[in-house]
């Protein structure tokens, strides 16, 4: 398999894994806006913040500090995440861009995946999605969620197992990581910084975990495992341990160095990967070594930041030992 094909497969999977985030992370703050008695800026402010859009948003719209009134408009955060162009990270963006990769790996991707994402890319950028937009915000995130789903599950059901699949998957799982550890560390910071002004106020305290988990699709799994309560550091742990939680760091994490293993056997040293296969495994470790160690405070936050930078570093290293970058 060429690099450049790679390099798609990889991209590919990344922008819809990145799109079906968007759009599930902007659900669940808007049912947080109605729900939680909390601070405006505080619910809208870190969807820009995990997106890693800050700067960009502050030179926007001018909101270069914390007050600012943007920061608490979800009307303004919701078009920048859902349609502004020069946000990489949009969804807009994330569409179009698992689309033009899509296009350029025709030849290996399955008819009906290769339909749905089209579909996606079709619909978003016709009136019908600008209608529901305006008119159906609960209706439109839906129907973000479902076309990314849609094509994620085509993948796995429809391609043959080899390694373009396997290459997809890795950039979803990488992207995934990376989302999970981002949203973790976001929604702490602000549970911190909410207790202080609501100590003892669980219901403030559980709304703003159950966002959390309804964004990464972990609600009904949580509740599962935790028997109903919902606790700083049960949601913490859950989403960084739990091994059977397709979203979790760690299921995430051995995932992807499972598919790295596909593409590059551990045993075959005369292949390239060698280098971003071994930082998968001791990332793999590391994490599998926090599930026995207690997480609140500082702890979640370090741990997260460790995280993000090895996904990246990872991703870094991979282009260039396999996927043809730099």
């Amino acid at each position: 398999m060429i690099s450049r094909v790679a390099d798609h497969c990889f991209w590919f999977g990344r922008y819809i894994e990145r799109a079906e985030a968007t759009s599930r992370m902007l659900a669940s703050t808007v049912s947080l806006a109605l729900d939680a008695e909390l601070p405006a800026a505080q619910v809208w402010r870190p969807i820009v913040v995990v997106s890693g859009e800050e700067e960009r948003f502050c030179q926007r719209f001018g909101a270069d500090d914390d007050d600012h009134a943007a920061w608490g408009d979800g009307e303004i955060v919701q078009r920048f995440m859902v349609w502004d162009e020069d946000n990489g990270t949009s969804l807009l963006r994330s569409v179009i861009g698992a689309r033009w990769n899509a296009r350029s790996i025709r030849e290996v991707l399955s008819l009906e995946a290769w339909e749905a994402v089209n579909e996606l890319h079709l619909w978003i950028r016709a009136d019908l999605a600008q209608a529901a937009y305006t008119n159906h915000r609960d209706a439109f995130y839906h129907q973000a969620r479902r076309g990314t789903q849609l094509t994620l599950g085509l993948l796995r059901s429809t391609m043959l197992h080899d390694e373009p699949l396997d290459f997809i998957w890795l950039g979803v799982l990488l992207e995934r990581v990376s989302q999970t550890a981002r949203m973790l560390d976001v929604h702490h910071h602000a549970f911190t910084h909410l207790t202080r002004r609501h100590a003892g106020d669980e219901i403030v305290e559980t709304a703003l975990w159950l966002s959390l988990l309804r964004g990464l699709s972990g609600s009904e799994a949580y509740l599962k495992r935790a028997a109903g309560r919902v606790s700083s550091e049960g949601v913490a742990k859950f989403l960084v341990s739990e091994p059977a939680f397709p979203r979790s760091i760690a299921y995430c994490v051995h995932s992807a160095y499972d598919r790295l293993c596909g593409i590059r056997p551990p045993d075959r040293h005369e292949l390239p990967g060698g280098v971003t296969l071994e930082q998968l495994r001791v990332l793999d470790r590391w994490v599998a070594a926090r599930s026995s160690e207690p997480l609140a405070g500082a702890a979640v936050h370090d741990l997260v930041t460790h995280v993000v930078d090895e996904v990246h570093e990872i991703c870094g290293t991979l282009g260039k030992e396999l996927l043809g970058a730099g």
